[in-house]
């Protein structure tokens, strides 16, 4: 299996992190640094069933199917992923910690499967760390929510 992880440091408090990460008007503003997937149907509860859409690519509708398995505000967001309902699921983990200057996310998707889910990983892995580095700071340094 492969999964990856990324941890990055935002100088805003942990309830502004945990409402960028889990506001449906918000999410699209950082996701794939602002062109990314809008949530449908989406609440941090546990059992939610919901949707990431974005733009459809050859070989992919542009749908992610997602359940919520784990939510305790402001400090853990966990669900799973699916590209195609008969996909095995992988995971997706947020933890936010309090830091001394503010909000640390880790960030962890686990659960990729075979050579398919290998190259997937490293695909998604760069797309994140791009979101979590470049967009996702945007969205909590703007000053309008």
């Amino acid at each position: 299996m492969s999964e990856f992880e990324i941890v990055r440091e935002y100088p805003q408090p942990r309830p502004r992190v945990w409402r960028a990460l889990t506001d449906p008007a918000l999410v699209p503003r950082w996701t794939s640094t602002g062109r990314g997937g809008r949530p449908e149907g989406f609440a941090p509860e546990v059992g939610t069933k919901f949707r990431f859409v974005g733009r459809p690519v050859p070989g992919w509708d542009g749908i992610v199917r997602c359940e919520i398995l784990a939510a305790d505000a402001p400090e853990l967001l966990s669900f799973s992923w699916r590209n195609e309902e008969t996909d095995p699921p992988s995971t997706v983990t947020c933890h936010l910690a309090e830091t001394a200057t503010g909000t640390r996310l880790t960030y962890r998707h686990t659960g990729f499967r075979g050579a398919g889910g290998f190259f997937m990983s490293r695909l998604l892995h760069r797309v994140r760390r791009r979101m979590l580095t470049e967009g996702l700071p945007g969205v909590l340094a703007e000053r309008d929510w």
